[in-house]
């Protein structure tokens, strides 16, 4: 058990000194979803299908009180004998967690920082792969694993971690003929990030929900009647609304099942710098046991990208696409007024496509057959595509990192041919382009500021 232990404590070590490493290179990306209590990105204590940017690293400082003056006292089978007085106290927990390629987020955790019963802090690390992201396909997948060494109390006993990340004698590794195996907690979970509603009374705002199956820390222990008063058999979900109250602030409420307990929290993101409170097991009703009791709690986290704060945007809402009429039957008379005037012109959309349009002397946008302005059939009716304009780091003018490098704005904008560009990444949800006609490494990259209108970025010395 010992050497065991030592063997986790290194890997946690190893794995934070590595993180804070390379943290420096992290690129300029967003994120949203903050950290939960104690295992990287997520809601409180359920994962979510979408990871951390690339290269973005998130720590995390969270803990709850507990207020039972007593608990359950169990024999040698752990069966319920009576209770016994219980200290109470703060419980406090350290992650960080690190997003790699867009697809892959890698952490380590230490739990019970404050040594609880005497069973020592408890340390693990964890991992998700994200199959299908959600932020950015709007419906995610992804699977995931949580290793959490145990807590040794120096008898010679095999004990279990358990899903608050204390150390508590009642939950041992083999109990009677059964095993209690919440080391290892494997995972799949399905997610969907929704845009929210267009309304004259409410902010901005999305949504994230996610629910998925676990083993481990999300299923074992049920049957301990201490431990649990009901369980899912694993099955978790839950939900966060997103609303925007500032620039790059969002603020979220959360609400969680874990397979045992029903959570609720809220957080505001300030930048980069999150923080919450929550309630654990709002379900229970009496403080019957540490497991079976209502807890507040405080949490801290902050995402860092390239050095510097993420910045916290929402999903876009989604815009319709133009929609063209049939023509009218042959055999139909109509009497039409004369149709609106332009210069005949072709634009490049951020898709990639062209489309015909005229341009008047003012400088509206005619479409369709009826040469109506672009502009009064907005937002109902839009050209396809994600463009920057009113995005916060355009306004902003920040730099945009890309292939190793920093791209920063160069020149006023431009009118670009969709013959002669072609998309080999993007930022933050909007497509980067390059000239068809030149190779690696490139120099400028071309972002999509609105129909037809091309902003170049150009690499730093």
């Amino acid at each position: 058990m010992k050497t065991t232990l030592k063997r986790t404590r290194a890997v946690v070590f190893h794995t934070i000194v590595f993180l804070l490493t390379i943290a420096v290179a992290a690129a300029g990306q967003s994120t949203k979803v903050s950290g939960t209590l104690r295992h990287g990105s997520g809601l409180l204590d359920i994962p979510v299908a979408s990871v951390l940017p690339h290269m973005a690293l998130m720590g995390t400082y969270s803990g709850f009180w507990t207020s039972n003056e007593v608990d359950f006292s169990t024999d040698g089978e752990v069966r319920i004998t009576g209770t016994e007085p219980f200290e109470g106290g703060w419980n406090g927990d350290l992650a960080l967690a690190l997003g790699l390629l867009d697809f892959l987020e890698v952490g380590a955790t230490v739990q019970s920082l404050e040594g609880t019963e005497g069973g020592g802090a408890l340390w693990g690390v964890f991992g998700r792969l994200s199959l299908l992201n959600p932020q950015i396909h709007g419906l995610g997948l992804a699977v995931g694993g949580r290793y959490l060494s145990s807590p040794d109390f120096g008898d010679g006993v095999e004990y279990a971690p358990t899903r608050l990340g204390r150390a508590d004698r009642r939950m041992r590794d083999r109990i009677g003929t059964s095993s209690i195996d919440t080391e290892f907690s494997f995972y799949a979970v399905a997610g969907a990030d929704l845009p929210g509603f267009d309304s004259g009374f409410l902010p901005k705002h999305d949504f994230t929900l996610s629910a998925g199956w676990g083993n481990g820390l999300f299923k074992e222990g049920d049957g301990l009647e201490w431990h649990e008063f009901s369980d899912s058999e694993g099955w978790f979900a839950g939900a966060a609304w997103h609303l925007q109250v500032g620039h790059s602030k969002i603020f979220t409420l959360m609400s969680e099942y874990n397979g045992f307990d029903w959570n609720l929290g809220g957080q505001l993101d300030l930048d980069g710098v999150v923080v919450g409170a929550h309630v654990l097991g709002v379900n229970y009703s009496t403080d019957a046991s540490v497991y079976r009791s209502s807890k507040f709690g405080l949490k801290v986290s902050v995402a860092l990208c390239a050095a510097r704060l993420c910045k916290a945007t929402l999903r876009d809402r989604p815009v319709g696409e133009i929609v063209v009429l049939p023509a009218p039957p042959p055999d139909t008379v109509m009497v039409r007024p004369p149709l609106p005037t332009g210069t005949p012109t072709t634009i490049c959309l951020a898709t990639g496509e062209s489309v015909d349009v005229l341009i008047t002397e003012g400088g509206a946008t005619l479409v369709g057959p009826s040469r109506v302005a672009l502009e009064e059939l907005r937002p109902a009716l839009d050209f396809a595509g994600t463009y920057a304009e009113s995005r916060p780091w355009f306004e902003a003018e920040e730099s945009i990192p890309f292939d190793g490098r920093e791209f920063d704005p160069s020149a006023g904008p431009v009118r670009l041919s969709c013959d002669a560009i072609r998309q080999v990444s993007e930022h933050m949800g909007v497509p980067l382009f390059v000239m068809e006609n030149v190779r690696e490494p490139w120099e400028i990259v071309y972002v999509p500021v609105r129909p037809g209108v091309w902003q170049a970025y150009e690499a730093g010395s």
